[in-house]
């Protein structure tokens, strides 16, 4: 699994007109599909007087689940050149929404996938974008005392603490590199003689 991955930091928007038809460009984060689903019905209602509402999205850490769709336009024409603007800036948890509101002129195959191409491209050149680190919970469990070498461990892997409880024993949820986490664990037990104990490891989040 890799470690990281590019996404949208936040929304971004852009409008191009061709031939007189409106071409309603929004790039938005995601991190499922049904937020996705949400936001493209938001659009919907939004901009209920628009002739075409054509998504795409991907989604995941590895940007396996993926779907796009024309949405009445011409197959091919509109949900596949959004989905390769995602996909030409190594993008996933993204989706793009490009409405369409129609000027009267026929673009053709050719010119209606530049149009939505186009403000896609435009939409996604606005937006901000960001690495995101896959972390791995791990629960771990030791003395006060040894709060300096754990310390120093989670140092060394880049390791952030997510939650701690202190009572006659510490006890911290730690995000580390979902790549790391067994040579985490094993300089933990090592950094602490064993004393240590590892109590859970989670899924990637």
């Amino acid at each position: 699994m890799a470690d990281t991955f590019r996404t949208l930091e936040d929304s971004a928007s852009a409008t191009r007109t061709v031939d007189g038809s409106r071409f309603l460009a929004e790039a938005t984060p995601v991190e499922r599909r049904e937020e996705a689903e949400a936001h493209l019905e938001a659009v919907r209602a939004r901009e209920h007087k628009a002739s075409h509402h054509c998504m795409a999205y991907r989604i995941g850490v590895e940007g396996d689940d993926f779907r796009y769709d024309d949405d009445g336009e011409p197959s091919g024409t509109a949900g596949r050149p959004l989905l390769r603007q995602i996909d030409a800036r190594d993008l996933t948890n993204t989706l793009v929404v490009v409405t369409r509101y129609f000027g009267g002129t026929e673009l053709g195959t050719g010119g209606l996938a530049r149009a939505y191409g186009d403000a896609a491209s435009a939409a996604l050149d606005r937006a901000a974008l960001v690495e995101r680190v896959v972390r791995t919970p791990v629960r771990l469990q030791f003395d006060y005392d040894d709060t300096a070498p754990a310390r120093r461990v989670l140092r060394q892997f880049d390791a952030v603490i997510l939650e701690s409880e202190y009572t006659a024993v510490t006890e911290w949820t730690v995000g580390v590199r979902a790549s790391e986490v067994e040579a985490f664990t094993e300089a933990f037990t090592t950094a602490l003689s064993a004393r240590g104990e590892i109590l859970r490891v989670g899924p990637p989040e």
